[in-house]
C-alpha cells in the first residue's frame, strides 16, 4: 500500500498529518479523529508508525490515508470482535480498509473504539 502522500514521514502531529491531504480526505480524517476522541475520553493523541495514533493504557487505534482507502488499525482484537460487520471490507489480522469511494462506517468505528477502550481499561470506561 502506497501512502497518499509520502511527505507524511516527517509529520510530528495529527494536525500536520491531516493537512497534507486533499480537503475531502481531510474531512474524513477529522471526523475519525472527532469520533475517536468522543469515544475514547482521555486518550493521548500522537504520531506512531507514521500515522495518527490514540493511546490509552496502550495503543488504542491508528488510522492512515492512502490513495484509495482509509486504513483503520484497532488491533487484532478489535477486528475479531467485529468480524461479521467488517465482512464487506478488506481486512486483515489488525486492520481494515474503508474505500474512499464509499461512505465511511463512522458508527462502526465508534463501536470498535468503545470496545478497545473497554479492553485497554480492563472493562471500565475511563472518564475523560
Amino acid at each position: 500500500m502506497i501512502p497518499m502522500n509520502e511527505m507524511k514521514k516527517g509529520t510530528n502531529s495529527i494536525d500536520d498529518y491531516i493537512r497534507q491531504f486533499p480537503v475531502d480526505v481531510q474531512d474524513i480524517l477529522l471526523e475519525l479523529r472527532r469520533i475517536i476522541n468522543k469515544h475514547a475520553p482521555g486518550a493521548l493523541e500522537k504520531i506512531s508508525y507514521q500515522m495518527p495514533t490514540f493511546y490509552l493504557k496502550g495503543n488504542l487505534v491508528h488510522f492512515a490515508a492512502y490513495r484509495k482507502h482509509i486504513g483503520f488499525y484497532p488491533a487484532p482484537s478489535g477486528i475479531e470482535a467485529f468480524r461479521e460487520e467488517l465482512k464487506g471490507y478488506k481486512w486483515a489480522k489488525g486492520s481494515v480498509q474503508f474505500p474512499l469511494d464509499k461512505p465511511i462506517p463512522y458508527d462502526l468505528v465508534a463501536r470498535i473504539v468503545e470496545f478497545r477502550v473497554k479492553e485497554n481499561s480492563g472493562g471500565e470506561i475511563p472518564m475523560g
